[in-house]
């Protein structure tokens, strides 16, 4: 019943004709099969259709992570909606924002925050999902008994996800189902995924990294999953010896390495661990290999592309690199228009079935940075060496990525800036052991510097929790260059050590 809807169709052909299967199992829950994952996915659409949601319309979502959370996803797409995920940490006013920009016909919240979303919605219907896969959007799909399938061509629309940039608010990037499915395709066997893989999912599902790479690697190569609501060192080390792979950003990493219990003994059983997100340092990528025997395998991507490199899994996975271009996936380093001499520093450009559709609404940004010939520009400074592996060596804006998500320091200025007794900031990212990159604030206050506390206590209540500064520095001016241009750069060199 799905063959006409492009992205379904794909992910459900892997366990056709095997729904006994297990796709999930949580811990305290009860596993679930391929087949009752579709067959609740298949409410969720059919309720999503008696809300009122017609091909095309976005659905918005803001829920912890359960299984009936994919279920949503799914079920979003089998309908013809575009779906569009929000990180659980961000704030009534940063979720007013996507919301008036991506005017949603349902939007799916937590309980508890129902009565605020349901003020921001506009014509929207306010729908709930908790922590335990229970509220209204539950109800109506448990009372459901059959669906429309809806046809979904290679280009349409599957899902919007908001992106940072260095400066404005945020871009929906448009993905389209096969922006989505050949990407997973290609990460299936590059990596090589099975029906005999069992990945640990301790990953978000808001993020592209958790829903488009976990999950729909998972679904298309038919594998397990163990299923955990966040991370968890603990779940981690208990599954390890029953599961074969692990997707997670460095934090990950880092976390597990200070658990003794980590060892060559408990990874016996793996034969993938991949990061990404965020920069592994190769400090990570050395105590890890010396504790496990395994190699991290570091990849690349954007929320704008998906994917677009890895280091081989056979082959030599290099410490600091990001690997090569997936296949199908073309890379250049480019500077002013004209590409870099080998080992030369650049600006990265990617094209591929990968890369997306433009930004929602933004035609002028759109036109900015995806040129009419495919290339996405993708704004991170990267070399790449003779055998053709590429390292990300930072990032021609000052995007700070901490704990693989993204933050844009303009709009924490912004609000620094308007606190009372404050002259100027500077918002910059610096190395973090645990984060990758933590937020820092350099603020120049109007006279006798205050308390850390007057800063941070008021964004607490203004920011999601990732984009809240780690540390916060008080200076009498900002560095300048002769043009008067803050420098960055000279603040990041400054307080690299700062976490160190």
């Amino acid at each position: 019943m799905y063959e006409q809807n492009h992205l379904i169709a794909r992910l459900r052909a892997a366990s056709l004709g095997q729904d006994d299967r297990v796709f999930a199992e949580s811990p305290g829950c009860a596993p679930i099969s391929f087949g009752a994952l579709f067959a609740g996915a298949e409410c969720m659409a059919a309720a999503l259709q008696t809300l009122g949601v017609e091909p095309g319309d976005r659905v918005a979502v803001q829920v912890e992570k359960t299984i009936e959370a994919i279920q949503l996803y799914l079920g979003t797409v089998m309908a013809g909606g575009v779906f569009l995920p929000l990180n659980t940490a961000y704030t009534t006013p940063e979720v007013a924002y996507f919301l008036g920009d991506a005017t949603p016909r349902v939007v799916v919240c937590d309980p508890a925050r129902e009565a605020d979303i349901a003020g921001i919605t506009g014509d929207a219907k306010v729908m709930t999902l908790d922590a335990n896969g229970s509220g209204s959007m539950a109800d109506a799909a448990s009372a459901q008994t059959g669906f429309l399938p809806v046809a979904r061509a290679a280009d349409d629309l599957a899902a919007i996800l908001y992106t940072s940039g260095t400066t404005g608010r945020s871009k929906g990037a448009m993905l389209s189902h096969d922006n989505l499915s050949s990407n997973s395709e290609t990460l299936r066997d590059t990596w090589r995924f099975t029906d005999r893989d069992v990945l640990i999912h301790a990953l978000p599902i808001f993020h592209t990294h958790g829903l488009f790479v976990a999950t729909n690697v998972a679904l298309l190569a038919g594998a397990s999953v163990v299923f955990l609501a966040k991370f968890d060192a603990d779940a981690i080390l208990e599954a390890m010896p029953r599961a074969t792979s692990l997707m997670g950003v460095p934090t990950f990493y880092t976390r597990l390495l200070d658990d003794p219990r980590l060892d060559r003994t408990r990874a016996a059983n793996m034969r993938l661990f991949i990061s990404g997100s965020a920069p592994l340092l190769v400090d990570t990528h050395e105590k890890w290999e010396a504790r496990t025997g395994h190699r991290i395998l570091e990849r690349y991507g954007m929320t704008e592309t998906n994917m677009s490199t890895s280091n081989p899994y056979e082959g030599e996975r290099r410490a600091g690199t990001v690997g090569f271009p997936l296949p199908r996936v073309e890379a250049r380093i480019r500077l002013k228009g004209e590409e870099v001499a080998q080992g030369e520093i650049g600006v990265l450009e990617v094209r591929g079935p990968n890369v997306f559709q433009g930004y929602w609404q933004m035609p002028e940004k759109t036109a900015e940075e995806l040129l009419p010939d495919g290339w996405f520009i993708t704004g991170d400074l990267a070399k790449m060496d003779a055998d053709g592996y590429v390292t990300i060596v930072g990032r021609d804006k000052d995007l700070v990525i901490t704990g693989g998500f993204n933050v844009y320091p303009k709009e924490v200025e912004s609000l620094i800036d308007d606190l009372p007794g404050i002259k100027e900031s500077a918002v910059i990212g610096v190395p973090h052991p645990d984060f990758g990159e933590a937020v820092v604030a350099v603020v120049v206050p109007e006279g006798d510097a205050p308390a850390p506390e007057a800063i941070t206590e008021p964004l607490a209540a203004q920011l999601a929790k990732f984009k809240q500064p780690k540390s916060v520095i008080f200076l009498s001016e900002l560095p300048r260059n002769t043009m008067g241009k803050v420098q960055k750069k000279a603040l990041r060199e400054t307080y690299a050590n700062l976490f160190q």
